[in-house]
C-alpha cells in the first residue's frame, strides 16, 4: 500500500468529501480514496480507491498505510459513532499517518448543547493524544440542510426561538479543506471555525428560502415537549430524536452565533450566504 498516493481522503462517495476529492483532482494532487465498497469510489484522475471501515481497525490500519496526511470527515451518524471515530483515529497513528484533517463541528465541547458536539469534542481530543500533527475545521450548521428542514406543509419547527446561527455552505468548507491538505504544514495545530457571512435566524431564513425557491416557507417555534412530539412518528432511537431537537436548542442557546473570517482567510473568498447560496444552486 506504500506505493499509493500519501494524501488519504474519506467520505468521497458522499457530498462534502467528495467535493473535497473533486477539487483535489483538478488541483492535480494524487489521493488515495478511503470507501467502503470500492466500486462506489468516484473515477478521478490521480485516484486510488482503498477498501476501508472506520470500526476495523485492522483493515483501516492497511488502509492508511504509507500516508502521510489523512482528511476525516466524520462517521455516519450512528449510536456508536464516536468509538467508531477512537478506533479509525488509532489505526491512524498505528500506521503512521503524520497530519490528520478532522472536519469538526462548530463550537464542540464537552457540554455542547447539541448532542453530536461532544462526540465531535470527543474525537479532537483524541487526535490531540495519538501525537499526530492535527487541523481541525469546525464546520457550522450546513446552509445546503436549510431546504431540507421545510417539511411538505412549508412549516420549518423546531425549539430555536430567535436563536441566530452562521450557517455555511459544504462548498466553502470543500475549498477550506482543500487549502490545508495543499500544504498542511501551514495548519498544523490550527482549529478553523467556518461559517457563512452572517448570523441568520430561522425566521428570517424562512423568509430568504420563500424568495429563493417559490415556496412559503415559515418557522413555528416549538416548545421541547411539542419538538419531541413531531419527532415521535419518525419512529428514531432516542440518541437521534436528542441530536434532532438538540440543532435547535443549540441555535436558541447561541452556540452556532458568529461569523468568522475563516473561509476568506483559507480561500481567499467570502463565503456564501443564503440567498447567493440559493441564487448559484438554482443557476446549476
Amino acid at each position: 500500500m506504500a506505493s499509493a498516493p500519501e494524501l488519504a481522503v474519506t467520505g468521497s462517495t458522499g457530498y462534502l468529501g467528495g467535493l473535497v476529492a473533486r477539487e483535489l483532482a483538478d488541483a492535480g494532487s494524487p489521493q488515495r480514496l478511503l470507501v467502503r465498497d470500492a466500486g462506489r469510489a468516484p473515477e478521478l484522475e490521480g485516484a486510488v480507491p482503498v477498501v476501508f471501515s472506520y470500526a476495523d481497525s485492522m483493515l483501516a490500519k492497511a488502509a492508511l498505510e504509507g500516508v502521510t496526511t489523512l482528511f476525516m470527515v466524520s462517521a455516519a451518524e450512528a449510536e456508536d459513532r464516536l468509538q467508531q471515530h477512537y478506533t479509525f483515529v488509532d489505526a491512524a497513528a498505528a500506521a503512521g499517518v503524520q497530519h490528520i484533517v478532522y472536519t469538526s463541528f462548530f463550537g464542540a465541547a464537552p457540554d455542547s448543547i447539541f448532542t453530536l458536539g461532544r462526540d465531535h469534542y470527543a474525537t479532537e481530543e483524541r487526535i490531540k493524544a495519538s501525537g499526530m500533527d492535527y487541523t481541525f475545521l469546525r464546520d457550522n450548521f450546513y446552509l445546503d440542510f436549510l431546504p431540507l428542514l421545510a417539511a411538505e406543509d412549508g412549516l420549518i419547527r423546531g425549539p430555536a426561538g430567535d436563536g441566530v446561527m452562521a450557517a455555511v455552505a459544504r462548498a466553502d468548507i470543500a475549498r477550506s479543506a482543500v487549502t490545508v491538505l495543499r500544504d498542511p504544514a501551514l495548519h498544523v495545530g490550527r482549529t478553523y471555525d467556518l461559517t457563512g457571512p452572517e448570523d441568520i435566524s430561522l425566521a428570517t431564513a424562512a423568509e430568504v428560502l420563500t424568495a429563493g425557491t417559490g415556496r412559503t416557507i415559515t418557522f413555528r417555534n416549538e416548545t421541547l415537549e411539542e419538538a419531541y412530539a413531531s419527532r415521535a412518528p419518525y419512529g428514531a432511537p432516542p440518541w437521534q430524536v436528542d441530536a434532532w431537537v438538540s440543532t435547535y436548542t443549540a441555535i436558541a442557546a447561541g452556540e452556532l452565533a458568529g461569523p468568522t473570517s475563516a473561509v476568506h482567510e483559507l480561500t481567499g473568498r467570502e463565503p456564501l450566504g443564503l440567498a447567493q447560496f440559493l441564487a448559484e444552486s438554482h443557476s446549476l
